[in-house]
């Protein structure tokens, strides 16, 4: 039986250990070393917003640029009431590693919002959105610092930030991403994250020489990305057995018919009545016996505490940080695969560049030629990492920050920086 024991490592020391690895490896020197292991800039804001009943609440925001060696810092930007400092410092050295990874022009940048986006009406949440722009504005540019959705944000917030930036600078749809097609956003962003977190389960499982037809999936979280996850394994001829939201999971070992569960789903999953659902807890999920678990929710779900009890083969990272480094030692050494984030999770930042590009460029693709672009980048970031990690004889994580801390540094180099 899965274990409720506390995490044992931060998000923010789970992505230093993995740093810390790469560069021990690579034989950084110290001055590099620790120029990459620390922000380039970090900004904090309070943002008074009136609310509908009158009273004025002030919310604190981050937005942290860990590196730009690569291109405009890039990042998503989040609404979350525990959203912290440290929390989005991990999350924007994740970035300058993913897009690095991925052979991407950014850099990593990443920020958040401590509020509870559920708890707002749709005005507070546009007043909350345009708000920050005033603070935030003087760090971002399409050239500079691009945002893009995160947990609780979506295209109408990219939409309220793009309004807001282009009436204190001027029209520019690339100043943010995951907007509104008619507005710039780009045919395939939403479901970005999620479809690439499926091709590449399906890339390493046709490395592995297994089958996807049939291959038992678990996905812990059906928000936007495990929901698109879950559906995209089920076209493929997975059999998702387990899904879970913030308040509960549900499974069945026979499979969950996905496509019904997206269709009625609205916040979470609801509006099971009539199907074939047997309930259990989140705890129950990630221990659920399967070929494949998706950790697509908030970080640090699988650790020292339960690693023992995963029945899963292959865990694919859709969500930040998952798995604690004691989680990962304990993997490697029962021989369960683990398909780091900043590979698994990717085609979010990937689609957001090809956004990117159409408003830069003044055009719009379709999404057969969104889709083609996302696979072979994919496919070619995972290439590169299975190359690396038999060539060194290491985990996939161990061989993804390596590729990635390389590429940096190197740019870092040709800069000239000292």
């Amino acid at each position: 039986m899965a274990t409720t024991a506390q995490p044992d490592a931060t998000e923010l020391e789970t992505v230093e250990h993995a740093f810390d690895e790469a560069a021990t490896t690579l034989d950084l020197s110290p001055d590099v070393r620790e120029r990459l292991d620390l922000p380039e800039r970090e900004l904090i804001a309070q943002v008074p917003v009136r609310m509908d009943d009158g009273r004025v609440e002030v919310f604190t925001a981050y937005r942290v640029q860990h590196s730009n060696a690569r291109g405009p810092y890039k990042g998503g930007f989040r609404y979350h009431p525990k959203v912290d400092l440290d929390g989005v410092r991990a999350l924007a050295a994740t970035m300058t590693w993913k897009t690095a990874l991925t052979e991407l022009p950014f850099g990593g940048a990443k920020g958040g919002v401590n509020v509870d986006p559920k708890g707002l009406s749709s005005s507070e949440r546009q007043a909350v959105t345009r708000g920050l722009m005033g603070p935030l504005e003087c760090v971002l540019g399409p050239m500079k610092d691009i945002m893009a959705p995160d947990m609780g944000s979506g295209p109408p917030e990219m939409a309220w930030m793009m309004d807001e930036w282009s009436r204190l600078r001027g029209y520019a749809p690339a100043i943010v991403t995951g907007k509104p097609v008619v507005l710039g956003g780009t045919e395939g962003r939403v479901e970005a994250t999620g479809y690439g977190v499926a091709l590449i389960t399906r890339s390493i499982v046709h490395e592995l020489g297994w089958d996807m037809e049939g291959l038992r999936v678990a996905v812990q979280g059906f928000g936007n990305v495990g929901s698109h996850a879950a559906h995209s394994l089920s076209r493929m001829g997975c059999k998702v057995v387990g899904v879970s939201d913030v308040n509960s999971a549900y499974v069945n070992d026979s499979g969950l018919d996905v496509g019904e569960l997206v269709r009625r789903a609205r916040s979470g999953i609801i509006g099971h009545e009539g199907m074939d659902l047997e309930e259990a807890s989140n705890d129950e999920l990630l221990t659920l016996d399967c070929d494949v678990l998706i950790p697509a929710a908030l970080g640090m779900v699988l650790h020292a505490g339960n690693a023992d009890d995963v029945k899963a083969s292959l865990v694919v990272e859709a969500a930040n940080s998952p798995t604690t480094p004691g989680a990962d030692a304990i993997f490697e050494e029962r021989g369960i695969r683990v398909l780091p984030d900043v590979l698994a999770n990717a085609g979010g930042v990937i689609v957001s560049y090809l956004e990117w590009i159409q408003n830069t460029q003044n055009v719009q693709w379709s999404r057969r030629q969104v889709d083609d672009e996302l696979e072979e980048r994919m496919r070619s970031a995972f290439e590169a990492a299975c190359f690396r990690a038999h060539h060194d004889g290491c985990t996939l994580r161990q061989a993804a920050y390596r590729l990635a801390v390389e590429r940096v540094v190197e740019a870092v180099g040709l800069r000239g920086h000292p």
